[in-house]
């Protein structure tokens, strides 16, 4: 069951149907001259606008998204939110009538979430967000320490200092959110420096697989991040890692990295999380 106030901002935000129409300027009247004039001072403004206009701006959004794409990433960023919880069914109807759009977007949306881990589609039953048991959460935190050891290793042989400082705000960021009790803040900033040493790595691959593994832990990983006593702990190494890599030491970065990844998996174990609960009743979204 969807939170009210989610369901009104996802209102708010309606998708429209027409994704890739352009604005059209309003006519002008004159000569030629005037004619061009008005047009260049359009173009002015239209440039100035995308300048302007942050990436997640509907504007932006509309300009940069197919229709699916944008229901996919409503879709997604719900999964991630927790507001459809693992196990939940996801009614096409309903994603439409939400959102504002035809059911072909949401069908090719419910396509996309499939190829990308989010959920799976059962025959004669509907579309479900994905349940992670604890044997494959282990293979892919597995996994996920190999790829952070190579990206450690690599992040450390480029990165600039100015990137270094980068990876240490959000340390510090993740420090504000811990002196403020704030799970989310920290678990938002966490995702980030992690990303980032990805993309430091230089490599678009590395980087979307390790996406894509992300994703699916993300639920895992946000309940472990609650247990208390967790949080100052992980902080120290991120602060290692930083180190590491501003001082480039690559094998000691990705070793750190390695650590940091094998340690959160016995954080996980430790605190039960991902064994399957009880069966209950799905529900399905709102």
């Amino acid at each position: 069951m969807l939170k009210s106030n989610t369901a009104r901002a996802t209102r708010r935000r309606a998708l429209p149907e027409a994704a890739g129409a352009s604005v059209r300027p309003p006519p002008v009247r004159g000569d030629a001259r005037d004619q061009t004039a008005a047009n260049a001072g359009v173009m002015s403004k239209e440039r100035a606008l995308r300048r302007t206009v942050s990436d997640d701006h509907p504007i932006s959004l509309i300009q940069g998204n197919s229709l699916p794409g944008l229901v996919q990433r409503e879709l997604e960023r719900m999964i991630l939110a927790g507001d459809l919880p693992a196990g939940s069914q996801v009614r096409e109807i309903e994603v439409a009538s939400m959102l504002g759009v035809s059911r072909g977007p949401v069908r090719e949306a419910f396509r996309a979430l499939e190829e990308s881990g989010l959920v799976r589609l059962e025959k004669n039953r509907g579309v479900f967000v994905r349940r992670i048991g604890i044997d494959e959460a282990d293979h892919i935190f597995e996994l996920r320490a190999v790829l952070y050891e190579f990206a450690g290793r690599r992040a450390a042989q480029r990165a600039t200092p100015g990137q270094a400082s980068e990876l240490r705000a959000l340390v510090a960021q993740m420090e504000r959110s811990v002196a403020d009790g704030d799970v989310d803040g920290y678990h938002g900033a966490n995702l980030a420096f992690h990303d980032r040493i990805v993309e430091l790595a230089g490599n678009p691959k590395l980087t979307g697989l390790y996406r894509r593994l992300v994703k699916e832990l993300h639920l895992h990983r946000r309940a472990a991040l609650g247990q208390a006593g967790i949080l100052p702990v992980s902080i120290r190494e991120h602060r290692a890692i930083v180190d590491h890599i501003a001082a480039h030491r690559a094998a000691a970065a990705g070793r750190a990295l390695y650590d940091h990844a094998m340690a959160s998996k016995e954080r996980v174990h430790h605190a039960g999380i991902g064994a399957d609960p009880a069966p209950r009743a799905r529900k399905a979204v709102r």
